[in-house]
């Protein structure tokens, strides 16, 4: 067993945030692999489901960003899993836009949803970071990453979610290479070749009968000469 985790903050409120980026995975994958309904648990919203053969709990804190690791901390314990069964997806600065990757363990940059769940539960969980792009100033990140996504953001925003939803049951089964794989046939898919195919070359023309080979042909070669300028 597992658990994914989305990082976010609950309500209408702020659910088309950049910081929202993780809820809006989970709940991409939960819709397009026949997930339970959501329920209240664990501090969160708790949906049980198959990834492949893997047996996968999706799990949305309710506790605000900055304490997400309570919520987290709980369901792992409950479960008796460790850090290494626990994958999170959020949102990355540090990334283009678009851009998605993988990591296990190492530090929370600063993230305050990565902190808390760090002090809970230590670091050797997974990570999937979702990049959203840099407002360029420090002083400006809060207020960023708590604006909801631009409609200019929309289609690679969704080519990112399909493509992680493809490519969930990978993951779940230990691969992140084939993860990966399937987000990017989503965001770049390969374009169809414009060399036109050759036309077959037309079957050379028969030529003509020609009568003077015949043997049926007597006349003489002064009547033929005479025969072709009538």
């Amino acid at each position: 067993m597992q658990i994914f985790v989305g990082l976010g903050n609950p309500g209408a409120k702020y659910a088309g945030n950049r910081h929202n980026i993780g809820f809006m995975a989970l709940d991409r994958i939960a819709g397009d692999h026949g997930f339970g309904p959501w329920k209240a648990k664990f501090q969160g919203q708790l949906a049980e489901g198959l990834l492949g053969r893997e047996k996968v709990l999706l799990l949305k804190p309710e506790t605000f960003m900055n304490l997400s690791g309570q919520s987290v901390g709980d369901a792992m314990r409950f479960y008796k899993l460790d850090p290494a069964d626990v994958t999170v997806f959020h949102d990355e600065l540090d990334l283009a836009p678009g851009k998605c990757k993988v990591k296990s363990g190492g530090g929370h940059a600063g993230h305050n949803g990565l902190r808390s769940i760090h002090a809970h539960i230590g670091e050797a969980y997974r990570r999937v970071r979702l990049g959203i792009g840099h407002p360029g100033r420090k002083e400006l990140v809060a207020a960023y990453v708590l604006h909801d996504f631009h409609k200019a953001d929309q289609d690679w925003l969704d080519d990112l979610m399909r493509g992680m939803s493809d490519g969930a049951p990978h993951l779940a089964e230990g691969d992140p290479g084939k993860f990966m794989n399937a987000v990017g046939l989503r965001m770049s898919p390969p374009r169809p070749s414009k060399t036109p195919s050759k036309p077959k070359p037309d079957a050379a023309p028969k030529a003509a009968p020609d009568d003077s080979a015949s043997g049926d042909d007597t006349r003489n070669p002064l009547q033929r000469l005479a025969d072709k300028f009538r």
